[in-house]
């Protein structure tokens, strides 16, 4: 069966695997996927991510980060779906949780966090929230 949305899907497989205190999720690789896995490194949401096999296909495993025994992702939203897209401007880019989240943008620089796509002051899709 075809995947609408990898994206969707790999942010749900890292909400269930932390739900469920997994050490990591593997999910098919993807240039988008491993874009948006280095915004959630740098931002330090994951500890970080490794490519590996999945038989014929290409994976990325997802080493998941816990502080205190609580995962370190509260909440993971896809925002821009497929039936419905959503772009913003660098200046209405949305806050999450008063700044204590970050929103994820593809923009024509690359995947960025809304901070960084502030400070190139650029807009683009707003891909995920996360917090």
């Amino acid at each position: 069966m075809a995947l609408t949305d990898p994206l969707g899907d790999m942010l749900t497989r890292i909400r269930n695997g932390q739900q469920a205190r997994k050490d990591s999720v593997v999910t098919p690789a993807s240039k988008l996927r491993a874009r948006v896995l280095d915004v959630l490194q740098r931002e330090g949401y994951i500890r970080g991510y490794s490519e590996e096999q999945l038989g014929k296909h290409p994976g990325l495993r997802i080493e998941l980060k816990y502080f205190e025994g609580q995962p370190a992702i509260k909440h993971v939203a896809r925002v821009s779906k497929p039936g419905r897209r959503v772009y913003s401007g660098s200046k209405e880019l949305p806050i999450v949780r008063n700044g204590l989240g970050i929103t994820i943008v593809s923009t024509p620089r690359g995947v960025l966090s809304d901070a960084e796509a502030r400070d190139q002051n650029v807009g683009g899709e707003v891909l995920a929230e996360v917090f």
